[in-house]
């Protein structure tokens, strides 16, 4: 048995990536981000990252290729994948699947304060992106990325701090992990 996959995806905003890296961190597993296997995938190609964006709206390669780098890393196992996609794309081979949101004003808030921007400049983007990002799933895999009931665990990081959501998911891996050790091989 392979040693156990999460797949992590989230709304802009809703703190996916911090959560992610907590859960590979505490329970040493590696951590992929769907975003750096994207820069690394323009890094290849010669291109900037907002270059190889403008091509992944134009075509299904890209994408495509992100999601087969994710789906490789997630057949080595050990590993925690973080994506807007992720939960979807490794649907069938993650053992937990996990989604965080939050209301579009917390998370707005959240990116303006980190990106510098305004409120209305991080509403917009998170606007922008979600439409672009739900798009693309429908067109290439026919799944609707509002659809949450994929996964296993959604969290609405709105209502809770950082602190207390660290607690919800070390209480949800802490007894996933008694009922199912033998996926934790080597795991903490």
């Amino acid at each position: 048995m392979r040693c156990i996959v999460v797949a992590v995806s989230g709304t802009p905003g809703s703190g996916k990536t911090t959560y992610a890296q907590f859960i590979a961190e505490r329970y040493s597993l590696r951590y992929v981000s769907s975003g750096a296997l994207f820069r690394r995938l323009a890094e290849e190609r010669g291109v900037s990252f907002l270059e190889l964006h403008k091509l992944a709206e134009q075509s299904d390669e890209i994408d495509l290729e992100i999601d087969r780098r994710a789906l490789q890393e997630a057949s080595r196992g050990c590993v925690v994948v973080e994506g807007h996609l992720s939960v979807w794309v490794l649907r069938d081979v993650a053992h937990v699947k996990i989604i965080f949101d939050a209301p579009l004003e917390e998370r707005a808030r959240r990116i303006a304060a980190r990106d510098g921007k305004s409120l209305e400049e991080a509403i917009s983007e998170i606007r922008r992106r979600e439409e672009s990002n739900r798009r693309r799933a429908l067109k290439y895999y026919g799944f609707d990325i509002r659809d949450y009931s994929v996964a296993d665990l959604v969290i609405n990081t709105g209502l809770l701090g950082e602190s207390a959501v660290k607690e919800v998911l070390v209480c949800f891996f802490d007894n996933f992990k008694r009922a199912h050790p033998e996926i934790f091989c080597g795991a903490k």
